[in-house]
């Protein structure tokens, strides 16, 4: 229809008129608007249902409550605000009668669009709303709220979850260190596959109820560092966790509390496949994102795992045919000698691939004994933990196809254990965190046989290549092999950024599972250790192979997000909207 234009006022027409002939559609300010009559009273609202679009002019208006027949959401129309948390509030406009002719204000009526967003972030947290995260992930992201939004959903999974930290707490913090390196179109995406892992992992769960910390006068950090192993040792939850509570709240520096619960988590072997140190390392690359200062939130979800951990000693694969645990104690006992004679002194030591090559080969004496001879040479271990790690990601380099899938997991738990103790050792190295460099060898050597036959390194083909070649291989099943090739030929042209960038998108367009998620963040880790050397493009490759051998999945999640962008964007996601 034509409208008539007063500033900044939209002439709609007569009253009576639009009382016969509602609802009434208008386009005015770049909106597309709907007007209700109700009671003698005129409503404006946007006319496209905030949950998925469809035209809110096509329900229905009865008992001053607006319904969209598609997913039955129904609204205040009055306000516009959602009865249905699912379906988000629809933006009103404000009405003028005079003289018998309508007015309309095409500029929403509306609150701070930052509180508006956190508030439904809230909701989806709470809710486990997919929809509802997305949508606010891109207004708060678009709103320069990326740091508060990733502080808010922290704290969210640390306080609602009894059972402690969860692999939707990894994910967050994994896509929060990874954002740098993906493509800006990327980060928000990055944010909301976190999000929805976060919100579906504490709905249903208990909360969790602090305990309160100590009140002594006992400050000494070698104290608390004894009394809290020695409560994980017995599993002591509640124990530990006042102790961990005390030892902030007292002030103890985050170095002082990494150490302490870095040695708990070595005491035994490859803790709970890895997971221990891995989640301890995580919560503090949280931390290190939303501040020391929530320390007391985050770090006591960290308890709960590691008091029910399986402890790898226990297990007969640790046992036999090889008495692993023996080795290591034979290994750690010659281990301050080595130190004390190597001093760590050497820190241009660029052993690593030779090093590494052994641990993939060689038997454990043998692969033990390589390590300390590194060390009595003046290797740095934190060189040595990047070592066993480089390592580690060369088991999915030569993962062959042959093997059952379920092995990839296998060689997924080594790699991001490893890529913690590298972490962990770059934050407060220690004697006793050192341990797990030891235990990450043998993890590797336990998994020689998933690479019987062992699949060449690929090389560089004269194929197609590029971000688009390599999308293109993970929208077909199982083109591990081929994906390989693309990123080999990527990588001899040196474009390491873009194919950094190119999995991470791939990634985030997959319903993509923690695994996924956690070896992209440790291969972007282990590529900044050797970046300008082979051993960074094999650590692409071999995470290339792993994520490429999860796709095509439904991509439901990804689904989810676009709708919400071409929501948030204002396109038209039904042709009868106008």
């Amino acid at each position: 229809m034509t409208t008539t234009t007063r500033a900044p006022l939209v002439h709609v027409g007569r009253l009576e008129l639009l009382e016969r002939e509602q609802p009434r559609v208008v386009s005015a300010g770049g909106r597309t608007i709907v007007l209700f009559v109700s009671e003698g009273r005129v409503y404006a609202l946007d006319n496209r249902c905030p949950h998925m679009g469809f035209p809110l002019s096509r329900g229905t208006v009865r008992d001053g409550i607006l319904t969209c027949h598609w997913h039955h959401a129904r609204f205040d129309l009055a306000g516009g605000c959602t009865f249905d948390p699912f379906a988000d509030d629809v933006p009103r406009f404000a009405v003028a009668v005079r003289d018998g002719e309508v007015w309309l204000d095409p500029r929403p009526v509306e609150s701070d669009r930052r509180a508006h967003w956190h508030r439904k972030l809230q909701e989806g947290l709470e809710q486990n709303l997919r929809l509802v995260l997305a949508k606010s992930v891109i207004g708060l992201h678009e709103a320069g709220e990326t740091a508060s939004l990733v502080e808010r959903a922290a704290l969210f999974g640390a306080a609602n979850r009894a059972a402690g930290w969860s692999a939707g707490m990894s994910i967050l913090t994994a896509m929060g260190t990874v954002l740098p390196v993906l493509e800006p179109a990327d980060r928000p995406r990055a944010l909301y596959q976190a999000l929805v892992h976060v919100a579906s992992e504490t709905a249903g769960e208990p909360p969790d109820f602090d305990l309160e910390p100590l009140a002594t006068s006992e400050r000494r950090p070698e104290v608390y560092r004894a009394w809290f192993r020695r409560f994980i040792e017995t599993r002591s939850a509640e124990p530990a966790e006042r102790c961990l509570r005390t030892a902030i709240g007292l002030g103890l520096r985050s170095e002082q509390i990494a150490d302490m619960i870095f040695a708990a988590c070595t005491d035994h072997l490859f803790l709970d496949e890895g997971h221990a140190l891995d989640f301890a390392n995580k919560a503090f690359e949280l931390l290190d994102q939303i501040g020391w200062g929530h320390a007391e939130a985050v770090l006591p979800s960290l308890v709960g795992p590691l008091v029910r951990a399986t402890r790898m000693e226990e297990t007969s694969s640790w046992q036999h045919p090889v008495d692993l645990p023996a080795l290591l104690e034979e290994t750690l006992d010659a281990l301050d000698a080595a130190l004390a004679r190597g001093g760590e002194r050497d820190a241009a030591w660029r052993g690593h691939r030779a090093l590494a090559e052994t641990i993939l080969d060689a038997e454990p004496a043998e692969t033990l004994a390589a390590m300390l001879d590194a060390v009595r040479a003046g290797a740095p271990l934190q060189e040595l933990a990047a070592t066993v790690a480089y390592a580690a990601a060369r088991r999915p380099v030569h993962f062959h196809v042959s093997n059952e899938f379920g092995d990839w997991d296998t060689v997924h738990h080594t790699f991001t254990y490893t890529n913690a103790v590298d972490r962990a050792m770059r934050r407060a190295p220690s004697r006793e965190l050192a341990r797990g460099i030891f235990d990450g060898a043998l993890s590797v050597y336990l998994e020689r046989f998933l690479n019987v036959p062992k699949q060449a390194m690929p090389a560089a083909h004269g194929g197609p290549s590029g971000h688009d070649a390599l999308l293109s291989e993970f929208d077909r099943q199982q083109r591990v092999d081929e994906t390989a090739s693309v990123v080999a030929s990527m990588l001899a042209a040196g474009r390491h950024d873009e194919v950094i960038a190119t999995l991470g998108h791939a990634l985030l367009r997959e319903d993509a599972g923690f695994h996924m998620f956690q070896i992209f963040e440790a291969a972007v880790r282990q590529f900044g250790n050797f970046r300008g050397r082979p051993e960074g493009d094999h650590v692409l490759i071999g995470a290339a192979r792993f994520l490429t051998a999860h796709a095509p999945t439904v991509r439901a999640v990804e689904q989810t997000y676009e709708i919400a962008a071409r929501l948030h964007r204002g396109e038209a996601l039904h042709g009868d909207e106008a």
